[in-house]
């Protein structure tokens, strides 16, 4: 029976590509947006837009797909978790009040609870669709 599983060795160089990635994907939705909306009763909302964050997550997930369909599962969690984490830090870190740790850690810890849950259901996913073109995995007995 031969079945495809996720790689559990680390390889660094789909982590980076998938790191610089994320970063270039935030700075592309989100980077250029940096002014808060002042609205006519004087509530203020921003700096993004549902939209922005939207198409930062569905660009994100095409890439932990097709990395993770390939089984780097692991490559996959750590590029993208690490370039959204950075990218965030960079762009929050002119925070005053300091709260922008607690935002890029949220980020780091939504970014690979999401990733890592993304990840193993799409390896899991194309093991079986992998075992089913091969005849189910089994041979004639």
């Amino acid at each position: 029976m031969s079945t495809r599983t996720p790689k559990t060795t680390f390889h660094p160089l789909p982590a980076l590509v998938l790191a610089v990635l994320a970063v270039a994907a935030w700075a592309a939705w989100l980077g250029w947006d940096q002014h808060r909306d002042v609205h006519p009763d004087g509530s203020t909302t921003g700096p993004y837009e549902a939209w922005q964050v939207i198409g930062l997550v569905l660009t994100l997930l095409v890439a932990v797909y097709w990395t993770a369909a390939r089984g780097h599962v692991l490559a996959a969690v750590t590029g993208i978790s690490a370039g959204l984490t950075a990218s965030a830090a960079y762009d929050w870190s002119d925070d005053s009040s300091g709260l922008f740790v607690v935002g890029v850690t949220l980020v780091l810890i939504g970014s690979l609870a999401v990733t890592t849950a993304v990840s193993f259901a799409v390896a899991a996913l194309h093991g079986r669709l992998g075992d089913r073109r091969r005849g189910g995995g089994r041979t004639g007995a």
